[in-house]
């Protein structure tokens, strides 16, 4: 097998279990509330982008509000599928951006990391939902368009923040375990 189609597999190997833990995820915890389910999808959007790479993580947050609709978690109206979808792959974009390939160990790009894409994933998430899909959209009774303005605004940033938070705690380790895996084990992306 060449590297390409090894680097292939591993790529589907790592979304497929990162979408399918993410899934679980939103399955296991609705009951528990947004700021738990919130938090751990944000969590496990950022250890995607950060260990997998940034197609694997922009594929995960691009899959997950599809996944979360089909199996009747959040709000069950199609166009909003689509903000949530930008929302996170703007988090995950974030995230690739300030950590780049090597930033995982250096803590003060972690923390920038988080803080910025969790103000810009809440900033997209709220204009989206609440200032124009949610008014515009004649679909949505207003009470649910309330309901919509309440999920998409500080909630969405302190999931963010939270998930950001964990990965804070969490990346630099994980960075370290990887890295120190045998040669033949290491991933490129």
């Amino acid at each position: 097998m060449n590297n390409h189609t090894k680097s292939n597999a591993l790529w589907i190997t790592q979304t497929a279990i990162m979408i399918a833990l993410i899934v679980v995820i939103q399955a296991t915890t609705s009951g528990l509330g947004q700021f738990v389910t919130g938090s751990l999808v944000n969590l496990i959007l950022i250890l995607t982008v950060a260990l997998a790479g940034f197609t694997s993580g922009l594929t995960v947050a691009c899959l997950s509000p599809i996944f979360a609709f089909i199996f009747g978690i959040g709000p069950q109206f199609p166009q909003i599928i689509a903000c949530i979808m930008a929302g996170n792959a703007v988090l995950v974009t974030a995230w690739w951006l300030i950590l780049g390939k090597n930033g995982h160990t250096q803590y003060p790009r972690v923390a920038a990391a988080a803080l910025v894409a969790a103000l810009l994933k809440f900033t997209i998430l709220w204009l989206l939902v609440v200032k124009i899909v949610a008014p515009l959209a004649s679909n949505i009774p207003a009470p649910a368009k309330q309901n919509l303005a309440k999920m998409f605004s500080t909630p969405q940033l302190i999931t963010a923040l939270i998930g950001g938070g964990i990965a804070c705690l969490l990346l630099p380790q994980l960075a370290k375990a990887l890295k120190h895996r045998p040669a033949n084990q290491k991933t490129t992306n």
